[in-house]
């Protein structure tokens, strides 16, 4: 048995479900059973350590008009029009980005983006008559619209949620301070979405194991007989700066970068 990790929409979460279907690869589209009825889904990993109890099976293959009727991009856009005009007549600080059509039509969920809560009840009760279907409205952050709209980051490249980040993960200020780009400012590291790039956390560990190995801001060591104090770190190049004071009254106090790998060598040399 084979675990398939689906996905109806970019902007939710995904689903996994069992398969004894060899044939079946990533990118494929399926049709399988929910709690809320039938869906067509896309298998984007295979997943063997997910647990196995109580997981739906993929019911086949889903057909091309299954998958074009799915996507229909036209019933999506008539939709989110009324949606729009709705919300905007109610006055609701909220903008909408997208809606989901269940397979057999008779759920639609609109995903939108708002700096807070929205009271939505009346929107529902509304949208509701209009399609005479059970609605759910779904807030979803920036970082999920830049997903599911796309462009293209700093270095060029398809954004990375657009296609290694299947899970959004939390992109701190400290990943940033660890790998010393801060100093960059706001808007050279932030992405398209306008938060922290994804990307921030892709070598956050390796720095962070390199940064351990360095002696802390504020150490005092000893450097050829000198005694410095540590006042700047270079990760990468594994390098501090250390700050040295003058031996002669009037003089200025020296900072010189000390490599770290080269003092390891010298001392594994004496051993």
């Amino acid at each position: 048995m084979r675990i398939a990790e689906i996905q109806f929409v970019s902007w939710d979460k995904t689903y996994h479900f069992s398969t004894e279907d060899e044939s079946l690869k990533n990118g494929d589209f399926v049709l399988v059973n929910t709690d809320l009825g039938r869906e067509v889904g896309k298998i984007i990993a295979f997943n063997q350590d997910h647990e196995t109890d109580d997981l739906k099976e993929v019911l086949r293959r889903a057909e091309k008009s299954e998958i074009i009727r799915s996507q229909d991009q036209e019933r999506k856009d008539r939709a989110l029009e009324v949606c729009k005009e709705i919300a905007e007549r109610l006055k609701l600080d909220m903008k909408l980005v997208d809606v989901h059509f269940s397979f057999e039509g008779n759920r639609l969920n609109f995903a939108f983006i708002a700096d807070g809560r929205v009271d939505f009840r009346e929107l529902v009760k509304e949208l509701t008559a209009q399609f005479n279907a059970n609605i759910r409205l779904t807030q979803i952050g920036a970082r999920d619209e830049a997903r599911l709209t796309g462009d293209c980051g700093g270095c060029g490249k398809k954004l990375c949620c657009q296609g290694s980040v299947k899970d959004f993960s939390s992109v701190t200020s400290e990943m940033a301070e660890v790998q010393q780009v801060v100093h960059r400012g706001s808007d050279r590291i932030s992405g398209m979405c306008g938060r922290l790039m994804c990307c921030l956390a892709y070598e956050y560990e390796g720095y962070k194991e390199l940064r351990e190995k360095m002696p802390a801001y504020g150490a005092k060591v000893n450097v050829d007989g000198r005694r410095g104090v540590v006042v700047g770190h270079h990760v990468l190049k594994q390098s501090v700066d250390v700050r040295f004071p003058a031996e002669k009254k009037g003089d200025r106090d020296t900072v010189l970068e000390i490599d770290l790998n080269r003092k390891n060598k010298k001392e594994d040399k004496k051993k």
